[in-house]
């Protein structure tokens, strides 16, 4: 099947990766060990050490990565561009099966991507198994780094000691996207995973995946899928969605005392709690 087959994980970044790992392990997360990242500023260009960092919090259906700069001095892939607009949601990742067949089906649809991009992390010690990736970015999206991604090594991500976590999260269902023009966002984003669009029921669009999906919405919609969250900045990637499967009970119990809101999906953290974009727990 081409086109993207999943909502593959969600990306928060930030100049504090203490601070945001500390965060969502009081939201009830197991995260990976910290994990330095390999890669190439272009194809064919020699693999280096990037300036980022990241700890995961590994699902059983996608994940959430927590990136932060941990060495400025070195390239860091445009996340400081991003963490200048905000600190919090930059990148949006799909699943593919066929890094090169997806590059082919983009091109013949008119995108400039110059090639497949290669990149490459530890897993649990520097000179340990290196999980493998291959990835497929929508060139100059305002929105984030929007990418496409293939998994060479899931075995090496998705470890059963990784995936239980206090909270009893399992599973990245859904985005929220505030876009100054969500015609155009939206259009783009169905573009690059090769799947149509639908209305949303709140204004906006829906991008719908054979594993999760994207909601685009007009700013003055936000507030009633998020309560109370205000765009910093335009486009915002605003908050995610992950599913529990004891409908909340357990973050109900760890986080008592938080001031969370109830939202129209589940129950929601707000962004100041959680790095910067809104984090709802769907029962």
């Amino acid at each position: 099947m081409s086109g993207a087959t999943s909502l593959d994980h969600v990306g928060l970044g930030t100049q504090d990766g203490a601070g945001l790992w500390a965060a969502y392990e009081r939201l009830g997360f197991r995260l990976t060990p910290v994990a330095r990242q390999s890669g190439r500023r272009a194809p064919g260009a020699p693999v280096e050490m990037l300036a980022t960092g990241n700890r995961c919090a590994m699902l059983r259906e996608g994940y959430l990565e927590l990136l932060a700069i941990l060495e400025p001095e070195r390239f860091d892939n445009g996340l400081a561009g991003f963490l200048g607009r905000y600190a919090g949601m930059h990148i949006v990742a799909f699943g593919i099966a066929d890094a090169e067949a997806e590059l082919a089906r983009l091109r013949r649809a008119g995108l400039e991507i110059p090639g497949v991009a290669h990149l490459e992390r530890p897993v649990d010690a520097p000179d340990g198994p290196r999980a493998r990736f291959s990835r497929l970015p929508l060139p100059d999206a305002p929105e984030g780094r929007l990418q496409l991604i293939q998994h060479h090594t899931p075995e090496l991500l998705w470890q059963e000691r990784w995936m239980e976590h206090p909270n009893r999260a399992v599973a990245l269902e859904s985005v929220v996207l505030a876009a100054p023009e969500p015609a155009a966002t939206a259009a783009a984003l169905s573009r690059l995973t090769g799947h149509p669009l639908e209305p949303d029921p709140v204004g906006g669009y829906a991008l719908p995946l054979p594993r999760g999906r994207v909601r685009i919405l007009p700013p003055e919609a936000l507030g009633e899928v998020l309560p109370g969250v205000v765009a910093p900045a335009l486009p915002f990637l605003a908050g995610f969605t992950v599913r529990t499967e004891d409908g909340n009970a357990a973050v109900r119990r760890l986080l008592a005392g938080l001031p969370l809101r109830e939202a129209p999906e589940g129950l929601m953290v707000p962004p100041e709690l959680a790095g910067g974009a809104a984090l709802v727990f769907r029962p």
